[in-house]
């Protein structure tokens, strides 16, 4: 028996919205995976990326020389930009400047990679044990509060004026920060993922591995970027109270041998450096995997 017209006509109605329904949905999905597969432009990037930076360091110096030349204080307290450069200068012609950077960068490296190797295990364990967690958890927010620099004195005793000393101020001053971030990354992590791991066998270091680490990341990844922060400062914070000349020239020592000098155009050249350094690493390493985290989870534009 075939259908009146007016029935047909009512069905085609009804079909109608629901087709352009899916249709919409179809094409705004095209549309998204269109915009991010676009890339931004060089000029954009340069625009957005590289000019704030460099037209904010122009100000500042404009400030500083405007107040050089106004003798708002004496030289002896605010020298030139100039006078700075050309501190910078003599270390370059000295051929120390790169000796003195590396020093430190290569302790601060070297001591931030031995906390991530400690701080990591220890965060899964205090996150995932409740008797441990009960007992180290206060312990690892004290030591996060306490300011490093009150751990070089003790260092200072316990392991003599050495490399030791350095990387014992390094861990104290990172290890419980990654610790923090780790537990705080776990502590995010929605129960549905850790039910499914189990019920795919995902349990002990495996769903370690495979569920809670790549859940937690975000945080974990906040609390590496703040170890490496006090994993510098305490570096810093140690060489300019110890002096041997078993440690070497690094970046605070520098400083502090500048200060003993009364030559200000050298402390601040020492302030630059260790504010360059700092930068420079967070920009060069965590900041790209900050990145790429956060657009693997959709939370960040492709195209940023």
């Amino acid at each position: 028996m075939s259908s009146s017209p007016d029935t047909t006509l009512v069905k085609d109605q009804d079909q109608q919205p629901e087709t352009s329904d899916s249709a919409s949905v179809e094409a705004g999905l095209d549309a998204l995976e269109t915009y991010q597969a676009q890339r931004t432009p060089i000029g954009q990037v340069l625009r957005q990326k590289v000019l704030p930076p460099i037209l904010g360091i122009a100000l500042v110096l404009a400030l500083w020389q405007l107040a050089y030349s106004l003798h708002l204080t004496s030289e002896y307290k605010l020298p030139s930009p100039a006078d700075v450069f050309g501190a910078l200068q003599d270390l370059w012609y000295q051929g120390t400047l790169f000796s003195i950077i590396w020093t430190s960068v290569w302790r601060g490296l070297s001591g931030f990679a031995l906390s991530v190797v400690i701080g990591t295990p220890l965060g899964l364990l205090v996150a995932q044990v409740k008797p441990i967690r009960a007992a180290v958890g206060p312990v690892l927010a004290g030591l996060q509060a306490l300011p490093s620099v009150a751990w070089v004195p003790a260092a200072v005793i316990w392991l003599g004026i050495n490399d030791s000393a350095m990387y014992a101020v390094i861990l104290l001053g990172a290890v419980p920060s990654i610790a923090n971030g780790l537990i705080s990354g776990i502590d995010q992590v929605p129960p549905l993922y850790l039910r499914a791991g189990k019920t795919l066998g995902a349990t002990g270091l495996r769903g370690a591995r495979h569920i809670l680490l790549p859940a937690a990341l975000p945080g974990y990844l906040a609390g590496l970027k703040q170890g490496w922060a006090f994993s510098w400062r305490s570096l810093m914070a140690a060489e300019l109270i110890a002096s041997s000349p078993d440690l070497g020239l690094g970046l605070g020592r520098y400083l502090e041998n500048q200060r003993e000098f009364s030559d200000m155009s050298g402390v601040l050249l020492g302030i630059v450096l260790i504010l360059f350094v700092g930068v420079a690493i967070d920009l060069l390493f965590f900041s790209p995997i900050e990145r790429r985290v956060l657009r693997s989870r959709g939370l960040l534009v492709s195209t940023r």
